[in-house]
């Protein structure tokens, strides 16, 4: 597990790359505010883990408000097997405020 800025993520996805983002927020957070990929909120993650997806070697990254979520869910991710999980340090409050 490790972390990404929020001007790496930037920077990567202005580039186009094809980015597996995983939202950990609550559904009526991702549908305010968004940069896309999928949103499974925190609390459904365990029940749902093994139905992700996602390769347990390809490049996830975890998204929340602040990047504490993103952390727990990253973690958990690690335990079910997932080797390339990054959290968005900041989370999308630090993103926004280098995007907007």
């Amino acid at each position: 597990m490790s972390d990404i800025v929020p001007a790496e993520l930037k920077e990567r996805l202005k580039k186009g790359e094809d980015l597996k983002l995983l939202d950990v927020r609550e559904q009526l957070e991702f549908f305010t505010y968004n940069i896309g990929g999928n949103n499974l909120p925190l609390g459904n993650l365990l029940r749902d883990i093994e139905d992700l997806e996602y390769e347990k070697d390809e490049e996830i990254v975890v998204i929340c408000q602040r990047g504490i979520r993103s952390e727990t869910a990253c973690k958990q991710l690690a335990l079910a097997g997932f080797t390339k999980v990054r959290n968005l340090t900041g989370g999308l409050l630090a993103y926004r405020r280098i995007v907007e």
